[in-house]
């Protein structure tokens, strides 16, 4: 029994990690896509169609 209870631990503290990290990472791309749209924004007069 004490097995079972330790497994569900550590599968419990990966989900949290995994769960920070994808968090960390979401805000991270998110602030990139932000920066380079007001990038392509800026510029958008020496852009060509």
């Amino acid at each position: 029994m004490e097995k079972v209870y330790k497994t569900m631990k550590t599968a419990g503290v990966w989900n949290i990690v995994l769960g920070i990290l994808l968090i960390i990472i979401g805000i991270t791309f998110g602030t990139l896509n932000i920066v380079t749209g007001g990038s392509l924004m800026k510029n958008r007069s020496n852009i060509l169609f």
